[in-house]
This record gives structure tokens, sequence and C-alpha cells, in this order.
């Protein structure tokens, strides 16, 4: 089912990035939203922006990584929306480094809010959605939830948790009406590389050179995100070179691990 007309949303991560574009792209449908995360200055400006493009936000301060502030965000909803329809689980962190040298504690770190904070999302609402005979989940993950990267693995293991979550969740909330999509789009530009951990100049150099591509930015995503709810479809590439990485892995995994991922790592 598609959402409704004037859908209320839950958003993680809803103060910059991704969270703000998704956001925006709901106020053009006159949304309500709730703005869920850390920074609330980042959130209030959303919020603003939100509120210009014809929706309404309300803010709340959020740690994902924390199960009973996820839990409130059920009672925020119902007090500031009315109720939900989608629940938006997008914050993300990212940590780099080799395995055994990159700290546990950043491990837990990335861990708790890319990992668990979907969990969290999706344990908190999933109850409601199926009592409501109704609702939407959109699910952030990433390309590198099948497309592994050196020195990036809490990040690649998260993402693939979601990816697997997502697909589990697809099957037990079908028969009550309710929808998921995960989102996996490659790269675009975010605050995700300036919050990160371990990411030094040669990083971050990379990074700024594969979001920097011109178009397919953070609207594009969400617009196609959004898109993919209407729709009803479990999984959302929105960008051409992660359709083609996803279709390679699926049909020559080898193949593909040991070769293509290796000649991109190469033009990097």
């Amino acid at each position: 089912m598609s959402l409704p007309k004037q859908p209320r949303a839950v958003i993680t991560g809803g103060a910059s990035g991704l969270g703000r574009a998704l956001a925006i792209e709901l106020a053009g449908r006159r949304a309500k939203l709730l703005l869920a995360d850390l920074n609330d200055e980042g959130s209030r400006e959303t919020a603003r922006l939100v509120a210009d493009a014809g929706g309404e936000a309300h803010t709340v301060r959020c740690d994902v990584s924390r199960s009973d502030d996820v839990a409130a965000l059920l009672g925020e909803a119902d007090r500031a929306l009315g109720g939900v329809d989608l629940v938006v689980n997008n914050a993300g962190v990212c940590a780099a480094g080799k395995v055994g040298e990159l700290s546990l504690e950043d491990w837990s770190w990335v861990m708790g809010v890319n990992l668990w904070g979907v969990i969290h999302g999706c344990h908190a609402f999933a109850p409601r959605f199926r009592e409501q005979r109704s609702g939407h989940f959109l699910n952030v993950a990433s390309a590198a939830g099948f497309l592994s990267v050196p020195e990036l693995a809490p990040y690649c293991v998260t993402k693939a948790g979601v990816v697997a979550l997502s697909e589990t969740l697809k099957l037990e909330l079908a028969p009550h009406g309710v929808g998921v999509t995960v989102l996996c789009p490659t790269f675009f530009k975010t605050q995700i590389v300036e919050s990160g951990r371990g990411i030094d100049a040669r990083r971050k150099a990379v990074a700024e050179k594969l979001m920097g591509r011109k178009g397919l930015q953070a609207d594009y995503v969400a617009r196609r995100a959004i898109e993919a709810v209407d729709a009803g479809d479990l999984y959302a590439v929105p960008h051409r070179d992660g359709r083609w990485f996803w279709r390679a892995k699926r049909v020559v995994p080898e193949l593909f691990h040991h070769a293509a991922v290796s000649r991109l790592l190469g033009k990097l």
C-alpha cells in the first residue's frame, strides 16, 4: 500500500544529510514529521525547511543506540502526530580501520547506532503496525550491505545486518498489511565522514571524491526511497553502480569479490 496523502512519519537521524532530504521530500506531501536526533540545532533547521516545504515537523532528542530512547518515540509520535504511518530508521555512523586494529569501542559505537538503532526502531513500532494493520518501515542500509570494503568492516557488517533484518521483517509483517523497504545507496554527500572515527586525510579524500558526483545526491536518493515505499518494494537501490554491483555479486559472487571489488578499489 502507498503512503497516505498526508503521512505521519518518524525519522531518526533527521538533523542532516539523507534524513533531512527525506523529511523535505515528505513535506511535499504535507506530512507531519517527528525528527529524532542528538543534534538539536540540526533538527530545528530541518523542521524549518520542512515548514517552508509545506509540512509540519516536531523534534525530539534521541540516542537510537538506547532502547528506551527509541521506545519513547512511539508515545511522542502519538502525542505530536496523532499516530504513525512510516518509520524511517536512518541514523548512521562510520568508523574506519583494519580488523584487529580498530578498537572494540569503535565497533560497539557503530553497532549501537547502525544496527541496534534499526533493531530498536523495528522492535518499538512493529507491534503498533501489526495492531493497526498498516504502516511501513524504511530501513536505511547501504550498498556496503552487499559490497564489502576493506577497512570498513563495522560499517559493512551493520549494513548487511540491516538488509537481513529487513528481509526477515518483510516476511513477518506482510500478512498484517505492513510494508518494509531497505534502502541501499552507494555514494552521495552526507556528514558521515565529518562525524566518523578513524577517517584520516587519505580516507577522507577518497570519500569526498566518491560522494562528490554531480546529481544523484541526497534529494535524488530520498525521492527514489519514497517511490519504493509507495510501490511496496522491499529493495531500493537508487544508484546505477549499486544495482550493477548487486546483480554481479548475485550471479558470480567469487569473481565479483576477488576481481570487481579489487578493480574498484584500485581506482581509488
